[in-house]
Parts: C-alpha cells; structure tokens; sequence
C-alpha cells in the first residue's frame, strides 16, 4: 500500500519549501548569479533556451540549494 499524503500536509510542506527559498537564494547567489547569466547569453535576440545549454550552471545551483538545505536541517 502506497502511503498518501493529506492535502494539508501537502500545502504545509509546500510553504515551508517556499519560505527557505530566499535564505536559500542567499546562499546560492553566486551560482544562481552564474545560471543567469549563462540563461540571458543563451537567449538574447530570438532565441529560445535550450535544454543542457546552462547544464553545468544549473547543476552548480541544485547541488548548493541541496547542500544549502541540509545545512539547515540540522
């Protein structure tokens, strides 16, 4: 049997995600700096961003968000 979530823990683990993620931001902003600006160069004039264009930025910003997170877990 697979466990299912009531919609309320659902909404209330959804807000606490969303109230970290300025604190969160904040210690990214270096990489999130980074994928920006890699995502801006990538789609001046007509073009459109393309997956794995900004791959190595976006993986820098997940991996400190992730570290981030659990830095403030404990």
């Amino acid at each position: 049997m697979v466990p299912v979530m009531s919609g309320r823990n659902v909404w209330i683990s959804s807000r606490e995600r969303m109230r970290r993620f300025p604190e969160l931001l904040a210690r990214c902003s270096v990489e999130a700096a980074a994928y920006g600006k890699c995502v801006v160069s990538t789609t001046t004039g007509k073009q459109e961003l393309k997956k794995d264009l900004c791959l190595k930025e976006f993986e820098a910003l997940k991996t400190c968000f992730i570290n981030a997170a659990n830095q403030g877990m404990k």
